[in-house]
């Protein structure tokens, strides 16, 4: 049974009992205080805790999910990956357990004919949580288990909680035994082996409070209303309906495995290590598809940095299997193929995930390049010290900084008979981890923080009315200081305001925050922010400037009209950019992010390269020729499911209800599902003027654009500026761009002629060089520094004094260049060679006492540094170093 039919067969039969079909949420997690989508749950939080109101009673799903916390032991096991997928289903105050274990018992055991899964039911095991005698009794009732395939396990195995107060419960978790070759007998309590955990049940039918751990917490009460959330490992039921051993030998993972065996020449199964690196490949590449079929772009940061860390692990991975040649090519296409009849969406974006994937291997390629320079100079510098390892911290920097991986740099070290510093290493990776901890120890509290508002959103949704009005009545809910409710505040303090209704728009989907005034009975208050903490909820950042603001006062809500109006004219032109990119280089240019205040734009978008100017000359021409037609801008409230058939494009990563508002400027132009404010029509926007594009990332780009009267603004300055320019080189201005590149070009003939002058200059002082050579330890030896020789000149001029000393004797020069960044080359000749003496190894000797580095090979060899001062002091060295080998 495939996979794909796996997941197929588990939506079906919740369809047809009455369950709403929900599509996976990205991996992109809604919960601030997650990176990722970590379980089938997670998208369901709001429901569960009573934050929204659930738009269906009973749901199901298959959701993506990435948890990395033992992204270090993938592959090691066969136990561990990042991404997976979970079958769910989820009822909010309607069916419980009773429900909950007939569905599960049903589909497990039901014949396959039926669409079921058609495991044999004496193969079943569950556990239960210690005191829920009633879960017990349904399992005996329902699937007439004996009570010896019942087992009670504490609340580590068996309660779920979110980690804070709120709801929670006993879980029941089914477990299906594999057979004797897999282990002892005796249940999930004797071994989890053999006996697999395929399916959670969690009762959650208590308020929970005093959180402080796993099973250390206490019971508030019952909820109003009881939910229900199970989770199924969808890929631990497909290894056991297709008979294999691990999760990595399934067919939507095995394929990716085949590739790395086919492109390195091993064998799966018949060396251990090897097996490790096939199973790290297996699982990062078809995570690091996942992760960029829903937009994430690798980065330094956050998800980005995961990201990264993932693919470049892969590639690792395959180096470390003996591939050093380019692999994405063969290893995603082979994932895509493989995940894409559970996700087709792979297949049709395939051009935009591939494109980022190339570059960033492109990169990485570079990035092992780059580090091995680094480590051969602390491999140098170590082995100078009389060490056998390399220092933590270089091992660190390594990995931290320039991205090398410590797998590659403990190979690579061994190679130069070095060990690594691991405890150094060990010391310096934990205190890493104890920052992100604290980071997102932070974040997690910051969303505990929302708990003011969660209870305020409790007595009502906050009404906007501001698609359609700029002024409105309303009611003061409440005001908050440092996050707790007040019953008033005065002139000169800062708080949040929460009214029943509101015409000011909070910042979201790009579009800055309104600002403007409330004017109440007994003050005035002037709005700086405008924000949605949680769903449905907008608060207002106010100073009051004169008077006092109290709970139940009626207050005139006023937007800054002036203001509103040029944040509509920038949104609406994001939209004209983002339809012009479309058209310029293809529906692949995907929105990534955007940000639009009055008078400026902003839009991220997915490409590998940069944008020619002819390019970005025909974006800007595209989106004012939209703004000269006046194209109608409509909004219109309709399903999901309609504004996708209508081709209306959505954000990535950005969750939407079953009613969305879609955004069209005439008409298929532009189509896009948005909660911003824009203009009535396209030529209110007045004027759009494209002022920079560059790198925002591996495989993302930004475009930004002044709008309106701004836009104008910056056109004007630049006329300025060319009028000036036209007037200082007695020149009209259409002739400006020949007449300056003229310019430009008899400068560079000119610098061209003067370095000719230099570098001549330089090498009529070869023969005085040549003829103040020391005899040093039995080498000719011009050691010294040459005045005005730069760059290629000083090479020219090394190869010149060591031509004149001729052959017949030793031969070291060594010239440098005593500017703010010194520079020196190093020449030998093959008799000073045969002698010992390396330019290499001068030039590293020379190079770390300016601060630098260098090398090259042993008869020629250049390098430098940052410390001027320290010139002398190299001179002396190289000299020394002379002096010291006979």
């Amino acid at each position: 049974m495939r996979t794909a039919e796996i997941r197929q067969r588990w939506l079906d039969y919740f369809e047809s009992n009455g369950h709403t079909v929900v599509p996976s949420a990205s991996l992109i997690s809604p919960d601030p205080s997650l990176l990722f989508t970590v379980a089938g749950m997670v998208p369901f939080i709001p429901y569960m805790t009573g934050e929204q109101q659930p738009p269906w009673p009973r749901a199901t799903s298959v959701q993506k999910c990435i948890r990395t916390p033992d992204i270090e032991e993938v592959g090691k096991t066969t136990r561990h990956g990042t991404f997976f997928q979970m079958n769910g289903n989820f009822s909010f105050g309607d069916y419980f357990k009773e429900g909950a274990i007939t569905y599960a018992w049903d589909l497990v055991t039901g014949s396959e004919a039926e669409g079921k899964y058609g495991f044999n039911p004496d193969d079943v095991w569950v556990t239960v949580y210690l005191d829920d005698d009633e879960a017990a009794s349904l399992w005996k009732e329902i699937a007439g288990l004996p009570d010896e395939r019942i087992q009670r396990r504490d609340k580590k195995d068996n309660y779920w909680h979110t980690g804070q107060p709120g709801p929670g419960g006993p879980c029941s978790e089914i477990y299906i035994d594999r057979g004797p070759e897999f282990g002892k007998d005796g249940g999930p309590v004797v071994d989890e082996d053999r006996f697999l955990e395929i399916w959670n049940l969690v009762f959650m039918q208590y308020e929970l409070t005093d959180v402080k751990a796993k099973d250390d917490f206490r019971i508030k009460g019952e909820l109003r209303k009881k939910n229900i959330d199970t989770g199924m490992g969808l890929e631990r039921v497909a290894y056991l309906k297709q008979g294999v051993a691990n999760l990595y030998e399934i067919d939507e993972v095995i394929p990716v495995i085949r590739k790395a065996e086919e492109l390195s020449g091993r064998t799966y199964g018949a060396n251990r290590d090897d097996d490790v690196w096939m199973r790290v490949v297996a699982d990062h590449v078809r995570s690091s598809l996942m992760l960029m079929g829903d937009g994430i772009v690798p980065g330094n940061e956050g998800r980005g940095y995961v990201l990264r860390r993932l693919f470049r692990r892969s590639l690792r991975a395959m180096r470390l299997l003996g591939v050093d040649e380019s692999v994405m090519p063969y290893l995603l296409t082979t994932s895509r193929d493989a995940m894409s009849p559970s996700y087709p969406d792979l297949a049709t974006d395939f051009d935009r995930i591939s494109a980022i994937a190339y570059t960033e291997e492109d990169a990485f390629r570079r990035t092992l390049a780059n580090g091995t320079v680094i480590l051969d100079t602390a491999v140098a510098n170590a082995k100078k010290a009389g060490a056998k390892s390399l220092p933590g911290t270089d091992v660190f920097q390594l990995h931290d900084t320039y991205g090398f991986p410590y797998d590659l740099t403990l190979e690579m070290a061994a190679e130069q008979g070095l060990s690594i510093d691991e405890a150094g290493f060990r010391s310096l990776m934990q205190e890493q981890k104890e920052r992100a901890r604290a980071d997102a120890k932070a974040k997690k509290g910051g969303h505990a923080d929302t708990a003011v508002y969660q209870d305020l959103l409790k007595t009502g949704a906050t009404h906007f009315r501001g698609y359609d009005e700029l002024q409105s009545p309303a009611q003061v809910v409440a005001v908050i200081k440092d996050g707790v409710t007040i019953p008033a505040a005065s002139a000169g303090e800062t708080v949040e305001l929460v009214l029943d209704e509101t015409p000011f728009y909070a910042e979201s989907g790009g579009q800055d925050a309104d600002t403007g005034t409330i004017r109440g009975q007994h003050g005035t208050l002037n709005v700086i922010d405008v924000q949605k903490p949680v769903k449905d909820l907008i608060v207002h950042t106010v100073t009051v400037e004169e008077g006092e603001v109290a709970v139940g006062d009626k207050v005139a809500a006023e937007v800054d009209a002036v203001n509103r109006r040029d944040a509509s004219r920038a949104h609406s032109a994001t939209h004209l950019i983002h339809a012009a990119i479309h058209e310029t280089l293809g529906r692949s240019a995907n929105q990534a992010g955007s940000y639009n205040k009055p008078g400026y734009m902003r839009l991220d978008f997915s490409w590998t390269q940069p944008v020619s100017a002819d390019a970005r000359a025909e974006i800007e021409g595209i989106a004012n020729r939209a703004i000269r037609e006046n194209l109608d801008v409509s909004t219109t409230v309709m399903s999901l499911d309609e504004a996708k058939a209508l081709g209306a494009m959505a954000l990535f990563g950005e969750k939407y209800g079953d009613r969305v508002r879609v955004v069209e400027i005439g008409g298929p132009f532009s189509r896009e599902l948005c909660a911003g404010t824009h203009v009535g029509s396209s030529s209110e926007i007045g004027l759009l003027s494209v002022t920079g594009e560059g790198s925002v990332g591996s495989g993302a780009r930004r475009i930004e654009a002044l709008v309106g009267a701004d836009a104008f603004k910056h056109l004007a300055a630049e006329r300025s500026i060319v009028s000036e320019l036209s007037s200082s080189l007695k020149t009209q201005p259409g002739e400006l761009v020949g007449r300056i590149e003229g310019l430009v070009s008899r400068l560079a003939a000119a610098e061209k002629r003067l370095a000719g002058f230099e570098e001549q200059a330089a090498l009529r002082a070869g023969e005085t060089l040549a003829t103040g050579a020391a005899t040093i330890n039995g080498v000719k030896a011009v050691v010294a520094v040459a005045d005005g020789a730069t760059g290629d000149t000083l090479r020219t001029l090394a190869l010149d004094v060591r031509a004149r000393l001729g052959e017949a004797e030793p031969v070291v020069v060594a010239l440098f260049n005593a500017s703010d960044r010194p520079s020196l080359v190093v020449a030998t000749n093959g008799a000073a060679r045969d002698k010992g003496f390396s330019a290499g190894d001068l030039v590293k000797t020379a190079s770390q006492i300016l601060g630098g580095g260098g090398g090259g090979k042993p008869d020629v060899a250049q390098g430098g540094g940052a410390d001027v001062t320290k010139v002398p002091d190299a001179v002396a060295a190289i000299e020394s170093a002379l002096a010291g080998r006979g």
